[in-house]
């Protein structure tokens, strides 16, 4: 058995254990899911994971080889509003916890990255959780759902999400329910690295009493705040400080009162979970702060908590500048795997279509990344074309009538682009218009 059809065989075995107790996994057990249909609890999760972006009618003929007696829309629409919220969800879940961590920052630090992205869908006013009224970025008005994603950089997969309206968002909330929730594998360290977005002390004490790493980017408005006098005059520099922060504005009830300069407010409407229950309520906070150039004399600073005898300033831009990652597989996520593309109205089901579209993603990473690669004597080093390798993937995916598969791992060693460091592109931030489901092929 080939890498590629051991890891579609942990897929479909994980689909067929949720088959075995389906009454967990929709919204009447015991009535839903009981009778014989063409679309099936296991077929209908396998045909959501692998939809593309056509209409769900050319996505059904698709799936079943153009048959006469393919289910209609009618049933397809039935059998998925019978599905409970969490079902893909838990799916992601058991499928990731097949699979350890194979590439790690110095055989223990798994990089995690954090940020948000928006997928717009059918324009709905009367959900107003979800719901932009016209503005400069629409005319009409838009509705969104807002992910928050954990993505790990070196093995290039999502290990977990939040996923909310965009008028429920939170990326604070977010990233410490996600740095809450994450159970580190044996011999694993979690580093979680996000842009200035994230920057919040609740962020840092709960990775800290997790007993995990941070590298959080901060805007020279937020570091001057954290600084005050230790703020140094140098261009670039890094120093460890500490923080107490509490709730009082009183010096009296300070407990250091000879360190006034190093206690930090938190206005009771900010959100911190870590005040002691008894006494005037303090928080220590050591935190290393670093200032660095990054070309052209702009300058980034960086607040984490990584120790200094093993990562030097240097490393620690480098572990910021691969966060970068995150951003390219969301482009990844979107529009290769077709995110962009959802299939629903509710918001219950674009959830559904999120956290599937998860799961490909990581089931095309994780046979990508177990291809290996004949060294070429090239003028540029090369790596995988993951447009042309997650396709295969998904084509590889999809196939469910004993049809020959195809070799997946000669097509994707075939199809490699050269990596070249030295380009540099301005990024592109355009307001993404959800595809009408009458135009689509």
């Amino acid at each position: 058995m080939t890498n590629p059809e051991k890891i579609k065989h942990i897929l479909l075995s994980e689909i067929e254990k949720m088959n075995q107790h389906r009454e967990d996994f929709c919204k009447r057990p015991g009535i839903d899911f009981t009778r014989d249909r063409k679309i099936s609890f296991d077929t209908l999760l396998h045909f959501q994971i692998s939809m593309e972006s056509g209409s769900v009618n050319h996505e059904l003929l698709k799936y079943f080889n153009f048959d006469a007696d393919t289910p209609s829309l009618s049933a397809f629409y039935q059998q998925r509003a019978k599905l409970s919220d969490d079902v893909f969800q838990k799916l992601f879940y058991s499928f990731n916890n097949r699979f350890q961590p194979k590439s790690l920052l110095k055989g223990k630090y798994q990089l995690l990255a954090c940020d948000g992205s928006g997928f717009t869908f059918t324009r709905n006013p009367k959900d107003t959780e979800s719901y932009y009224k016209p503005s400069g970025r629409s005319q009409k008005g838009f509705n969104q759902m807002y992910l928050v994603p954990l993505y790990d950089l070196l093995n290039k997969v999502y290990t977990d999400a939040v996923i909310k309206p965009i008028r429920k968002r939170n990326e604070f909330a977010a990233l410490y329910e996600l740095i809450d929730r994450h159970v580190p594998r044996s011999g694993t360290v979690p580093v979680f690295i996000a842009d200035r977005g994230f920057h919040a002390y609740n962020v840092f004490a709960h990775a800290i009493e997790n007993g995990s790493f941070f590298v959080i980017r901060a805007t020279d408005t937020k570091m001057e705040r954290l600084l005050g006098e230790d703020l140094p005059k140098e261009e670039t520099f890094d120093i460890r400080v500490t923080r107490y922060l509490t709730r009082s504005c009183s010096k009296k009830k300070y407990l250091h009162p000879e360190l006034a300069d190093q206690y930090r407010h938190i206005c009771q409407k900010v959100t911190f979970d870590y005040f002691p229950e008894q006494g005037y309520g303090e928080y220590e906070l050591s935190l290393r702060v670093l200032r660095f150039p990054i070309g052209n004399g702009t300058y980034e600073n960086i607040i984490t908590n990584l120790p200094e005898n093993e990562f030097h300033a240097e490393e620690i831009k480098e572990i910021y500048h691969l966060r970068w990652g995150i951003e390219t597989s969301f482009c990844t996520l979107k529009h290769t795997i077709a995110a962009v593309n959802l299939h629903a109205k509710s918001r219950q089901m674009i959830t559904h279509e999120i956290w599937a579209r998860l799961i490909l993603f990581n089931f095309c990473s994780y046979i990508t990344g177990q291809v290996t690669f004949e060294k070429q004597k090239r003028k540029h080093i090369h790596q995988v074309d993951f447009s042309i390798a997650f396709k295969t993937c998904r084509h590889f995916l999809r196939l469910h009538s004993g049809e020959k598969p195809p070799d997946v791992e000669g097509l994707i060693r075939k199809h490699t682009l050269p990596v070249r460091p030295e380009r540099n592109f301005a990024r592109q931030q355009r307001f993404q218009v959800p595809v009408s489901f009458t135009y689509r092929f």
